[in-house]
């Protein structure tokens, strides 16, 4: 997750992060961050398959901003537990 220099959150994934943080650097990572550089690295984690991290990825883009937020001030080993907690209460509050 990017933190972008008008304070809002970008999240991706990516197979290499210090490549990927080059390109949003040289404006060439995506369209939104394009306009809001300089970014910085907020939050990231490492799974072991790219299904994985698309599901991880989806379930993020779906938290509230809030619930991003307190993901970023969570204890790493517990930041995937809240993520996950997060993301159910919000999928059955408000459906799929």
């Amino acid at each position: 997750m990017l933190r972008c220099r008008d304070g809002s959150l970008y999240t991706g994934i990516a197979k290499d992060l210090a490549a990927r943080l080059r390109q949003h650097a040289e404006g060439r990572g995506s369209r939104y961050t394009r306009a809001r550089i300089p970014v910085a690295l907020a939050w990231s984690c490492e799974l072991a398959t790219w299904s994985e991290s698309l599901r991880e990825e989806y379930r993020i883009k779906q938290l509230r901003r809030a619930d991003k937020e307190a993901l970023l001030l969570t204890p790493r080993r517990r930041r995937r537990r809240a993520a996950r907690r997060a993301g159910r209460t919000r999928d059955r509050a408000n459906g799929p």
